[in-house]
């Protein structure tokens, strides 16, 4: 399947920015299951140059600043991705159990497998408690095949939380996600995060975009997708394994991947500091996943 990405990202401030300093996690990057054939960056006001860098865990960072006084900035990036479906159908209920993967965590030695020890350690945005423990417990029986439990792990939050766009921020601690029951897709992942290494499992947390399809008869709005977050879970020998519990399903063929950190604040689409803008501004994303066979993008603002 071969996708082209638009994401546009619009600031309006209050007051003039005198000027700026900026990071962006918005290209996606190479995996076993993807390529990017090509990708940019477009910036406005035009700073004098765009530098693109990769980052400790391999994600493509875009960095620019900007000196000339403004109140709009608007960062737009297109990509074009090559996407494969994982095999992961025969897979999930065969291979390690959790009992062999905890204990291979410990004793393998293998390059792979002592990278992602840093992904059992507290982040910070995920601090493991024991109360996110025993709620994954049940799923984490000792001779379950661990992939297999992951699944219904994963399955588990779907069912059992509420997808509440309203009721969280980026800075909701992940115990309030827990206790209420609700959030969006990046306190599912959080939440799922903490709880696997609060048993002693690696696990890391996936950015990027989601492809969403209209329903039957109806076109598809252009700005209309989204940017999206998940997790992804390692077993030695068998490599990491992507899971989406916002939509109760492995990744696939519409999870186009970005970026990939310990939790959101490695792999957070765009920061930075401003000296200036007054004391409110507004901020409009749009993002269009459209895949190549279909309607040329145009791209329109969605607050």
């Amino acid at each position: 399947m071969n996708y082209r990405i638009t994401h546009e990202t619009v600031y309006r401030y209050a007051d003039d920015v005198a000027r700026c300093f900026n990071r962006a996690y918005l290209l996606p990057r190479h995996t076993d299951r993807q390529q990017c054939l090509d990708a940019r960056v477009h910036v406005s006001p035009t700073p004098p140059s765009i530098d693109e860098y990769q980052d400790y865990f391999a994600n493509r960072v875009t960095q620019f600043a900007i000196h000339q006084r403004h109140r709009e900035l608007s960062i737009t990036a297109e990509s074009n991705v090559v996407m494969r479906e994982p095999n992961l159908s025969a897979s999930l209920d065969i291979g390690l159990t959790c009992a062999e993967v905890l204990s291979r965590l410990r004793s393998d030695r293998d390059a792979a497998t002592l990278a992602a020890r840093e992904f059992l350690l507290p982040s910070p945005m995920i601090r493991p408690r024991d109360e996110f423990g025993a709620y994954a417990a049940p799923c984490f029986a000792p001779d379950r095949p661990f992939l297999a439990a992951c699944r219904d792990f994963s399955e588990k939050i779907f069912e059992e939380f509420r997808y509440d766009p309203g009721f969280t921020t980026v800075a909701t601690p992940v115990r309030a996600v827990l206790e209420h029951r609700r959030g969006v897709c990046q306190d599912f992942a959080h939440l799922a995060i903490a709880c696997l290494r609060a048993l002693g499992y690696a696990a890391r947390y996936v950015s990027g975009y989601l492809e969403t399809l209209p329903p039957p008869g109806k076109e598809k709005l252009i700005g209309a997708d989204a940017t999206h977050a998940w997790f992804s879970v390692y077993s030695p020998g068998e490599g990491w394994t992507e899971f989406d519990p916002t939509n109760n399903k492995p990744a696939g063929l519409q999870h186009i991947v970005t970026a990939e950190g310990r939790d959101y604040s490695d792999v957070t689409p765009v920061s930075g500091v401003i000296f200036g803008g007054g004391d409110s501004h507004q901020l409009d994303v749009a993002v269009t996943v459209a895949r190549t066979s279909g309607a040329p993008i145009e791209t329109r603002r969605r607050s």
